[in-house]
């Protein structure tokens, strides 16, 4: 990082164009001469840094410490991720899991049934790590229905995004809470009021559009689609067991810390911190993919080599994910570090506007430009804490403001944005496609939900 008596110099207009110039050029790269986008987003990192007057010495340590920070919270869930949906994928009970949709629910409905299912699973567990476990349901349903993947996975990963962004007790929304005096309990109600029509319109109406609008196939991200599968596979429960897992391993964690913040429970108490550890979403992850490989392999019939082989496929597909993921990350700390977010704080802090719009914008410029949703909330939040404090806001209406700096904090997620590769790659989309569908709908979903925080607001 760059060293603490180092001062940016340049004001908030040139950092931002050399802002939009990176992109610019990181964007001519990818789609117009078809460079990698792993080595276009290192190269650009790296100019960069340097148009932006980082050290010369500190630039490798930039670089390299956002690249590491990122690959920490994603290379463990999505390497572990894969390996629990080939798992599940392999041994039948992905296809046992999409019939039962299918049956039930109606063809038609089946993107309703994913996307309601990701809003519940999507409560207590975080966007990637909720994403990763329903890959193989919803590449299962896709080939079993036909069509574009994008029919079945923008509904699932919008869901995943709009509780992740707008509901305690995700990160987000809990530290913005504390910092400007929201009840906790109000957001969450709130939260809800915002997330589910803000899901239904974003995420499937346009999920379904967009189906229709790019037909893209089921990537082979999990193994192919005419593998051989065993003759006994897994029945619904031991599949909805298996997926639950984690989900109920991370829920008790998350319910655990909201407990210990409200002083029920001692967080101190070795038994606190035994089941948090557990629940962590790495080990909640670990715990689920050793039991698949028992349920769904050894008492299936399947030798331990076979398993093991099984397991060792579902990490190739994959590397170009985490590692193209891992250089996003790299490049928006490379903004952070160059000092574009407090430029922009200091130009946006005096707009005269009211403070839930002041809120909005300056979190849709602060994520427009270093990439982070989590930074762009947190930062705002405490830029706003004083005008905020100062005014005379009901509990709703602080509630309110919260969730319209959170819809700021999701809107335009573009290729500095960590979660667009994953989601680009998961998906098997192009730069250009995945701005014309993730960056479209995460926009929706910033917008809309603001229009609803604003509408509350006001007439609370």
């Amino acid at each position: 990082m760059p060293p603490e008596d180092w001062e940016q110099t340049l004001g908030a207009g040139p950092l931002l164009g050399i802002a939009a110039a990176a992109i610019a050029v990181l964007l001519f790269l990818i789609i117009r001469w078809r460079l990698h986008a792993f080595l276009a987003l290192i190269l650009v990192s790296v100019l960069t840094a340097f148009a932006t007057g980082v050290p010369a010495q500190s630039v490798v340590d930039v670089i390299t410490s956002g690249f590491g920070t990122t690959l920490g919270s994603v290379a463990l869930l999505v390497g572990l991720g894969a390996m629990l949906g080939r798992m599940v994928e392999t041994s039948g009970g992905a296809a046992v899991m999409a019939e039962t949709l299918v049956r039930r629910f109606g063809e038609k409905r089946a993107p309703l049934a994913l996307g309601v299912a990701s809003l519940i699973f999507g409560f207590p567990i975080f966007f990637d790590a909720g994403l990763v476990v329903m890959l193989p349901i919803v590449f299962a349903v896709a080939r079993r229905l036909g069509g574009s993947v994008l029919t079945y996975g923008l509904p699932t990963a919008g869901a995943f995004s709009v509780m992740h962004v707008f509901v305690p007790p995700h990160p987000g929304p809990v530290a913005a809470s504390e910092l400007l005096g929201a009840d906790p309990g109000m957001v969450i109600l709130l939260g809800l009021v915002v997330a589910l029509p803000t899901w239904y319109v974003s995420s499937y109406l346009y999920g379904m559009w967009a189906g229709r609008r790019w037909q893209l196939p089921v990537p082979e991200l999990l193994g192919s689609s005419d593998e051989e599968k065993p003759d006994n596979p897994p029945g619904l429960g031991t599949v909805l067991g298996v997926l639950l897992l984690p989900l109920v391993l991370i829920f008790v964690n998350t319910g655990l810390d909201t407990l210990r913040g409200a002083g029920v429970v001692d967080g101190d108490a070795t038994w606190v911190r035994v089941a948090r550890a557990v629940g962590s979403t790495p080990i909640a992850l670990l715990i689920a993919v050793l039991v698949a490989a028992w349920v769904m392999g050894a008492r299936r019939g399947r030798d331990a080599s076979t398993v093991e082989r099984l397991l060792e496929s579902a990490l190739g597909p994959v590397c170009s994910v985490i590692l193209i993921t891992g250089a996003g990350g790299m490049f928006g700390a490379v903004l952070r570090a160059s000092g574009i977010g407090g430029a922009l704080e200091d130009a946006l802090g005096d707009l005269g506007l009211p403070v839930i719009v002041a809120g909005f914008l300056i979190s849709t410029v602060l994520r427009v430009a270093q990439g982070s949703a989590t930074v762009a909330l947190i930062t705002t939040a405490g830029l706003i804490q004083p005008a905020v404090a100062g005014g005379d806001f009901s509990g709703v209406q602080l509630a309110a403001i919260v969730l319209a700096v959170a819809a700021g904090s999701v809107m335009a997620s573009h290729v500095n944005d960590s979660g667009f590769w994953l989601v680009g790659r998961f998906f098997g989309m192009d730069v250009r496609t995945t701005l014309r569908t993730w960056t479209v709908m995460e926009t929706i979903i910033g917008t809309m939900g603001f229009a609803i925080a604003f509408l509350v607001f006001s007439v609370a």
